[in-house]
């Protein structure tokens, strides 16, 4: 599956952010109230994901 959506970049305080639309984030399952994402840079390129649930 893949989804493309052009966005830019907002100023946010003193830092820059991106807006995502409440439906890609419904269709990618993230729920921003409790989810933890990990940001990496790869090839120029920032990848997001979501990080997996530890379970003791």
């Amino acid at each position: 599956m893949r989804f493309d959506l052009d966005k830019k970049f907002v100023k946010l305080g003193r830092s820059w952010g991106m807006i995502i639309p409440p439906w890609f984030l419904k269709i990618l399952d993230i729920n921003p109230e409790t989810d933890v994402m990990t940001l990496t840079v790869k090839d120029n390129r920032i990848v997001l994901e979501k990080k997996q649930n530890e379970k003791a």
